[in-house]
């Protein structure tokens, strides 16, 4: 059995993810935008400066040793001796990570039409008198050239402050760069009410209005919130904080004292669940909600659709 001296191994860790894949697995990496990368075999594992998280996994490293580890399964001497093996062999060439400037938020150009995206929402399930709200309230549009989805946030005084896309024929999903995540895709605060509902995407949230609909519930007084994405804390859970997005939210809207959580049934969502329950302030009542059935609220609008339409079909036989 090897061993490796203490300063082997922190040399071996100075190599990170995005350095190994260049110089040694050059096929596994694609490019995502700007200085983001994800891996051909993961596409939720996005690297960007010096770090990677696995987000459908719940779990992030720095190193190309973390990574061989974590997502590839290796033991620690494997992946010791995999990498020495690669340096021995070609001594990487590093990847320079100097400090950008941020750039300054500015939404997609918007394409004339929007019919490749009212046809999207729509196959999801999402309710038409919703989508037509999101789209004149200019909280989804469709980009061009790509004909992507925009999901648009805004702050507290109507102002452009976020957006993400989603592909509509492809698996791209990305935040528009100069995106404040402190505004994530909401739907306009209701004064009157002292909850918040918050889900992890906007079609999620989306697909929650339309079963609040289909159950004859006015969707429009109720507050709803996305973080646009998974929300990602700590390894020690009482050292993480609330969710950028919620903190933003709790702060612009005193008047809310009540948190009901719609995060996913998958293993991230539920350690996220765990930790707002965790460390919300005191005062505020954290409600857990996920999805009756389903990875997510989308998935279960969308079978709650197809039973639906299986008894329709059902009592148009007899």
């Amino acid at each position: 059995m090897s061993f490796y001296s203490r300063e082997t191994v922190a040399d071996v860790k100075k190599i990170d993810l995005l350095t190994y894949l260049q110089n040694y697995e050059p096929e596994e990496l694609v490019h995502v935008s700007g200085n983001v990368y994800c891996t051909k075999a993961h596409d939720s594992l996005r690297i960007s400066n010096g770090k990677w998280c696995w987000f459908s996994q719940g779990i992030g490293g720095k190193s190309a040793l973390d990574y061989l580890i974590k997502v590839n399964g290796y033991t620690f001497l494997q992946a010791m001796e995999i990498l020495i093996d690669h340096v021995k062999t070609q001594k990487p060439v590093l990847v320079s990570y100097s400090k950008q400037e941020p750039k300054p938020f500015c939404l997609p150009k918007a394409y004339r039409y929007a019919t490749y995206a009212v046809s999207y929402l729509e196959c999801r399930g999402i309710s038409s008198e919703i989508v037509d709200f999101c789209f004149h309230t200019g909280r989804i549009y469709e980009s061009y050239p790509h004909h992507n989805v925009v999901f648009v946030g805004f702050d507290k005084n109507g102002k452009e402050r976020f957006a993400c896309q989603r592909g509509i024929a492809t698996d791209f999903k990305g935040d528009v760069a100069g995106s404040n995540k402190k505004y994530s895709f909401a739907f306009p605060v209701n004064p009157e009410s002292k909850r918040v509902h918050l889900f992890e995407s906007a079609i999620d949230l989306m697909s929650y209005a339309t079963l609040l609909q289909m159950e004859g519930m006015n969707w429009r007084r109720v507050n709803l919130l996305s973080l646009s994405g998974i929300y990602q804390p700590k390894k020690e859970i009482a050292e993480s904080k609330l969710p950028a997005a919620l903190t933003q939210y709790l702060e612009d809207y005193p008047h809310i004292n009540s948190v009901m959580l719609h995060l996913d049934n998958d293993k991230p969502g539920r350690l996220a669940a765990k930790t707002i329950c965790t460390v919300m302030p005191e005062g505020i009542t954290v409600i857990n909600r996920p999805p009756p059935h389903g990875k997510d609220y989308n998935d279960y609008l969308c079978a709650r659709l197809k039973k639906s339409i299986q008894k329709n079909q059902e009592r148009a036989e007899r």
